[in-house]
């Protein structure tokens, strides 16, 4: 009579056990599964943390930047998948998001848009509503510090100028990047963009603040108005 009983990870040979395999091989030998089964855990009584983890990225088109955007609730869809796992999971993303931040920060030195996009975009690129941030320089262009302004909804956020000088004035900067997401994807500036984009650069001249430039990201590009010429 054929045995249909279920073999558990800890049956299982030792180079298909995702600790024991990253132990024996390092953890680049891992499949993203293997990684995800390792946060979880556990399984379940029918399916092993493996197996879980690959219906968990089989909704997502096995595409992390896909799993980075859900939510609690959206792991939770996955049988076997409770709020403990699904915790454990998006903390790790999150660290990986930061850790990608930390990094391109401590290059100090901003020479272009896309410098300030490797910073943004990991930071900004994936979120479902819009939040404007703003990048303090100094006389170098070294950076002093990010700061996040406001956060708003789908469509938009308000920004207040007062705030965005207060901040540059407090940190002693001598030069500021204006940074906003659109979750839309569409990169073309409203009509708003533009708009306060010259507010803060005129009332930044004032103050002998310069609005280097203003990025609008989304999840795989952006848009520079100082490229283009608009600044």
């Amino acid at each position: 009579m054929e045995n249909n009983k279920k073999l558990s990870i800890k049956e299982w040979a030792e180079d298909d056990r995702p600790r024991e395999k990253m132990i024996k091989k390092g953890i680049n030998a891992l499949s993203n599964a293997e990684l995800l089964a390792i946060l979880f855990g556990t399984g379940t009584r029918n399916e092993s943390a493996v197996e879980l983890a690959r219906k968990l990225l089989e909704s997502t088109g096995n595409n992390l930047n896909e799993l980075a955007k859900l939510n609690i609730k959206d792991f939770q869809k996955i049988k076997g998948i409770g709020e403990a796992k699904a915790i454990s999971v998006l903390t790790a993303l999150e660290l990986g998001k930061r850790r990608k931040i930390e990094e391109v920060v401590d290059r100090k030195k901003i020479q272009s848009s896309k410098d300030v996009y490797e910073i943004f975009g990991s930071l900004l690129g994936d979120l479902p509503f819009e939040e404007f941030w703003v990048l303090l320089l100094n006389r170098s262009n070294s950076i002093i510090d990010k700061i996040k302004i406001s956060q708003g909804g789908i469509s938009g956020t308000v920004t207040d100028v007062r705030i965005i000088l207060k901040t540059a004035l407090d940190k002693m900067a001598s030069g500021i990047i204006l940074c906003h997401n659109h979750p839309s994807g569409n990169l073309k500036p409203s009509e708003t963009d533009n708009a306060i984009t010259q507010k803060i650069k005129e009332a930044g001249k004032l103050m002998d603040i310069n609005v280097l430039d203003h990025i609008i990201v989304s999840e795989k590009s952006f848009f520079s108005f100082a490229d283009e010429g608009l600044i």
